[in-house]
């Protein structure tokens, strides 16, 4: 839906509040007493107090009524909204498939003790970005499964062995750019990079944001206190089989909400056109960063949706449209920061600061992919196409 002509058809702010405007939604007209009927607006909604004394009660209830009533006039919004909810239950219903399982095994783990031998055998690597040895199985559940399995692991961990913000915004910023390699990375690869390079790539990196991100907040002393999760999990060691199945359908449902409402708000941007300024952003600002021309939109889109929409990447990349290089270029960048606004989120979900798994992330993104650009430059087509290309 074309959202400029509803909105070039909307009245000022000043006229909206207007006295004389009142009589539109008068309780004698018909339209607003159907529209009364299906809506309840909270009075601290329609009434907010620190501007109620300015423009008085009544004037702003009018304003927040009349723009309530606006949108509601848009003819497919109850059926998009419909589309979100059944969305969010399809893509609940695809992780279930994957979670369910990873949580019965991580249990499994934990009580046969194999969970402790993981974390001796990876607690080298770990201590070197200053986690504990076993949050090293849900870095890894990431790279097997995806985000959310990680997440699963992570729960079954976080009460028995808890961490800083600073921890868990490390462990997230890692997870955000190594995790569902068996799907993302085979999108890469019929895009025209190989399997190995990307995966070696996407590992190396997020280690490296790891360590950089320990050594920025053990420097300045950030982010110390405990993390507070929004999965409250309930998990104890020796809790009763039905206790730990109970809580881990507690924790699905909350993984529900949070997915209906990263849907909820990923079309609240689409409508209200914030995509749209989010790409005007970062068009110029990934040129200055190596990004050609061309590349950009395809580079925009992962940033936005992420590379699970890999049919739009794949059919780019054979449409013959960009060189192999820009191809690279843009996928390397997407592998770093991809779907910024849906993952982050959920990030900040588990205890996260944004410091990180936004801000440090993006920043590292564009410092990277501009020396890899560069560094690219003085590689031969030969060599570039026999090393990294399929």
């Amino acid at each position: 839906m074309n959202l400029t002509k509803t909105y070039a058809s909307t009245p000022s702010i000043k006229n909206l509040i207007n006295p004389t405007n009142v009589k539109a939604i008068n309780p004698g007209n018909k339209r607003y007493k159907k529209i009364k009927q299906s809506v309840i607006i909270p009075t601290n909604l329609i009434n907010p107090p620190y501007i109620k004394d300015k423009l008085g009660k009544k004037n702003v209830s009018i304003l927040f009524l009349l723009i309530i009533i606006k949108f509601m006039n848009l003819s497919n919004t109850k059926k998009e909204l419909i589309k979100v909810f059944k969305d969010g239950i399809s893509t609940t219903y695809t992780l279930l498939k994957i979670m369910i399982p990873v949580s019965i095994i991580t249990k499994i783990l934990e009580i046969t003790g194999v969970i402790n031998i993981i974390g001796s055998l990876l607690s080298p690597l770990m201590e070197i970005v200053n986690l504990p040895g076993e949050y090293g199985l849900v870095w890894a559940t990431t790279m097997i499964t995806n985000i959310y399995g990680g997440i699963i692991v992570f729960l079954s961990l976080f009460k028995n062995h808890p961490l800083s913000v600073a921890q868990v915004t490390i462990l997230s910023s890692m997870m955000l750019i190594a995790h569902t390699f068996l799907i993302e990375n085979t999108i890469c690869k019929k895009a025209g990079i190989k399997f190995w390079v990307i995966s070696f790539f996407r590992f190396t990196s997020a280690f490296i944001l790891g360590f950089l991100l320990n050594n920025v907040y053990t420097l300045f002393s950030l982010h110390e206190k405990k993390a507070k999760v929004l999965f409250d999990s309930n998990s104890k060691t020796g809790e009763t089989t039905i206790a730990w199945i109970l809580n881990e359908i507690e924790n699905y449902l909350y993984i529900f909400l949070v997915i209906l409402s990263l849907l909820l708000i990923i079309y609240i941007f689409k409508k209200t056109g914030f995509i749209n300024i989010f790409n005007k952003i970062f068009n110029p600002v990934l040129k200055l960063f190596g990004i050609s021309k061309k590349a950009t939109p395809l580079t925009v889109i992962g940033m936005t949706l992420g590379l699970a929409y890999g049919g739009l990447i794949i059919k780019e990349a054979n449409s013959g449209h960009l060189s192999k290089k820009d191809i690279f270029f843009s996928l390397i960048f997407l592998t770093l920061s991809h779907s910024l606004i849906e993952d982050t989120l959920l990030m900040l979900t588990i205890g996260a600061s944004i410091t990180g798994v936004l801000i440090g992330r993006l920043l590292f993104t564009l410092i990277l992919v501009s020396l890899i650009v560069k560094i690219f430059q003085g590689v031969s087509e030969k060599s570039f196409h026999k090393y990294f290309l399929n």
